[in-house]
């Protein structure tokens, strides 16, 4: 079975081919995003209409890519369905219906939180932090393969930790493509505090890598930053009154900030995220002592010190589940990930006739 896969659901135009075979090996076979960062950057965050302008700009090349200029053949299409910005959607979703209709071949509509939680599933499978980081406007095709061993991908139950820029949520999977929802974010996501914290500070957008950089440098105790909703067994995230604590501090720190000051804000700013997510993880492991797995997925599980942070935690309090981390090109937004989401829904799902596909920019998972 091999899939072509979309993603179009904000600021990355991607397309990616993912194949398996009935003797358990996973392939990526091309993985092609192109960014549109840059561009975003200068206006400090993503415009909806000038990204789907970009979509459409780009999305023929970054299919002509995926495919090797229509070499590579598949057998099934794979689409973000939602949730994400309803213009950025319907290009991809435009593409999907076409290549669906011409083909006659069957389509398979993903949810984009569930193509990050299959990210875990992607090889090669990560059981540890890795320490490097590629970026690039456009990545070019690459071929990967991994066979799929019982102990080389997340067992079930998994509780899935998923963190970015729109979402903050734990999720429970005691099946494949059955999903309960523990606890998610109040007000602000992980991702997007740290937008409004770079900002407060000075730094480019995203925040996320901004910061991260900055905290390098600093000292991670030099502020008290609170974490919201600290009650034991609470199971939700509040992020907003972290930011409203940054916003605080820095009014009442001599202007203009130094660099070391900003260094250590960030370092602290991160350390509370990273100490907030972990707790909630730690007492979601208590409250579901079935859980074999825990799987970190989305933009900002790319931060080294939250990776680190988690795995260690889990190793320490709970040796005997298995933590799992995607490659750091596969925690932001791409097509591989809806590829690899899609192969499960062709073992325990159904496609959907291109005329039924609508795009939903609030999908819940």
């Amino acid at each position: 079975m091999r899939i072509l896969a979309i993603e179009t659901s904000c600021d990355e135009t991607a397309a990616a081919i993912v194949e398996t075979t009935d003797s358990g090996v996973l392939n990526v076979v091309t993985d092609v995003v192109a960014s549109q960062l840059k561009t975003h950057s200068k206006t400090g965050g993503v415009i909806p209409n000038v990204a789907a302008r970009m979509h459409t700009e780009a999305l023929t090349r970054v299919l002509n890519e995926a495919t090797e200029d229509k070499k590579l053949d598949f057998d099934a299409i794979a689409v973000t369905e939602g949730p994400g910005l309803i213009g950025c959607l319907l290009i991809g979703q435009s593409a999907a219906k076409t290549i669906a209709m011409v083909t006659g071949k069957p389509l398979y509509p993903i949810n984009h939180l569930e193509g990050h939680i299959y990210s875990a599933w992607l090889p090669p499978a990560q059981q540890s932090a890795v320490s490097s980081q590629q970026s690039a406007e456009t990545e070019k095709p690459r071929a990967e393969s991994r066979e799929l061993k019982a102990d080389g991908s997340p067992q079930l139950p998994a509780l899935i930790v998923i963190i970015s820029g729109g979402h903050s949520e734990l999720v429970l999977m005691k099946e494949h493509l059955h999903y309960q929802l523990l606890g998610a974010t109040r007000d602000d996501a992980a991702g997007e505090a740290f937008d409004k914290v770079a900002r407060l500070l000075g730094l480019p957008y995203p925040g996320g890598p901004a910061i991260a950089h900055l905290a390098e440098k600093g000292n991670s105790n030099a502020y008290k930053l609170p974490i919201s909703l600290p009650e034991k067994d609470s199971l939700e995230f509040s992020f907003s009154g972290l930011k409203a604590a940054v916003g605080s501090l820095v009014q009442k720190l001599p202007q203009p900030l130094t660099r070391q000051i900003k260094s250590d804000l960030a370092a602290s700013f991160q350390k509370t995220v990273s100490d907030t997510i972990k707790r909630k993880t730690l007492s979601a492991l208590d409250q579901n002592p079935e859980i074999k797995s825990v799987c970190l997925v989305g933009g900002v599980a790319a931060n080294q010190h939250l990776r680190a942070n988690l795995e260690l935690a889990i190793y320490l309090n709970h040796p005997r589940i298995k933590f799992f981390l995607p490659d750091l090109k596969y925690c932001t937004d791409n097509a591989a990930m809806i590829g690899a989401a899609a192969i499960f829904h062709t073992r325990y799902g159904h496609p959907t006739p291109w005329q039924e596909l609508i795009a939903d920019p609030n999908l819940a998972l």
